[in-house]
């Protein structure tokens, strides 16, 4: 039987280190797919064994000297000696282990950064590169995964062992690229740091060994942080850093029941965290033309600077949301104009623009933003604003229907009762 105290190690340590430790299993030997199943394996025996013995001082180095001595019975099976090429002959007679407990985790090199740019090879296709550092480095596994990009769960599945497969056999390195390389390279690796902060707050994604949003926050934070102080004058980079650390400083605020940001207590916010988030941003100014990624990192700034002002500056979040969908005209950012024109001029003048999406092909269809959720809520807020009593009523019950938040509905619903 597992302890509770083996349990609640393991899945803390999924938590906190799980793409640490794959990443240092997969850096030695280029094989992805064999260090999540080392790593999977380590995690079943480490309920067993700390159940029996007690868990060990050091957990993280338990579990990657388990894996890696997985990894050396794979490599010393008679499928894996007929099937390497020769050069990778002498992966076969690996020095020995260290004993269990030596491993100084945290003084090894951390390898995420190097897989993440691995992943975003250009031998990798390029829709699954995204996907992929997703679950290899982020912990998400692919049923999530392929939620979040409106795929069958099977599809994405069979598409992230291909992925695998094709770093294997292209024998693509474990390293962060020179400048050449980096233009094609970066925008994946910034969209799956921003993916794991965005999905952490969604719905609760299961991770190895169990859930944890603030740990997978955390993580995008010190990535992003690590990604550009590495890179140094890197824009996008810093202004990623800035978007997720601005973000993070409210995430005092977001426990017990939702509360939208314009209304929440500017007391509880992270002051400290503002200040970091507002540096990330000037020295993001600094480096280069605006981009997506700066574009809504002051965006934060804006609504942060409500905690010295007592107000929020729509006329500034008008101008910056029309300048973000002229650089990323993505569906949200299109809904948020919307909402922010609600302000400026009026509720009419922002439900017009919802209606002109409605009307819009492609991904700005009916069919698009009948199920999306911030634009179903948007236009709930509207309608209450404009008087529209009955049909707001209606639409936040739409739209508390299509949230899996669950303090998200309530709100919704109370909005609901509350306009009827």
């Amino acid at each position: 039987m597992t302890s509770p105290e083996a349990r609640a190690a393991a899945e803390h340590a999924a938590r906190v280190s799980y793409g640490h430790l794959v990443a240092l299993l997969a850096a030695s030997t280029g094989d992805l797919a064999l260090a999540e199943d080392a790593l999977s394996a380590a995690f079943e025996q480490a309920l067993v064994s700390w159940s029996a013995g007690g868990v060990p001082a050091k957990p993280e180095a338990w579990l990657l000297t388990v894996a890696r001595n997985r990894q050396r019975d794979a490599w010393k099976s008679a499928a894996s000696r007929t099937s390497l090429p020769l050069t990778d002959a002498g992966r076969q007679g690996s020095p020995a282990m260290p004993a269990l407990d030596e491993i100084d985790v945290d003084a090894i090199g951390d390898k995420r950064l190097e897989l993440l740019f691995t992943c975003a090879h250009p031998a990798i296709d390029a829709a699954i590169r995204t996907p992929l550092m997703l679950q290899a480095v982020l912990g998400f596994d692919a049923a999530r995964i392929a939620a979040a990009f409106a795929v069958p769960p099977a599809a994405m599945a069979q598409r992230l062992v291909r992925a695998k497969k094709r770093i294997k056999a292209a024998r693509i390195p474990f390293t962060v690229p020179g400048r050449d390389a980096m233009p094609e390279r970066l925008p994946p690796v910034l969209e799956a740091i921003y993916g794991c902060y965005a999905l952490s707050f969604a719905d609760g994604p299961e991770v190895p060994g169990g859930s944890g949003v603030e740990d997978l926050a955390g993580e995008a934070l010190y990535l992003a942080a690590t990604l550009a102080a590495l890179l140094r004058t890197e824009p996008e980079a810093w202004g990623l850093a800035a978007l997720i650390t601005l973000s993070q400083s409210r995430a005092p605020a977001r426990g017990g029941p939702f509360v939208p940001l314009e209304a929440q207590d500017t007391d509880r916010w992270d002051a400290r965290l503002i200040a970091e988030g507002e540096s990330h941003l000037r020295r993001a100014a600094a480096a280069g033309a605006a981009g997506r990624f700066q574009l809504e990192a002051a965006i934060q700034a804006v609504h942060c600077d409500r905690a010295r002002t007592g107000r929020t500056d729509w006329p500034a979040l008008r101008t910056l949301y029309t300048a973000l969908v002229a650089t990323a005209p993505s569906l949200g950012a299109r809904v948020a104009l919307a909402a922010v024109t609600g302000r400026t001029d009026s509720p009419a003048a922002g439900l017009a623009q919802l209606d002109a999406l409605g009307a819009g092909e492609g991904p700005t269809a009916a069919s698009a933003v009948e199920h999306f959720q911030p634009f179903l809520a948007t236009r709930a807020d509207l309608l209450a604003r404009d008087g529209r009593r009955a049909e707001a009523a209606a639409a936040f019950a739409e739209a508390a229907a299509a949230t899996a938040q669950p303090a998200v509905r309530r709100y919704l619903l109370q909005r609901a009762a509350g306009t009827a």
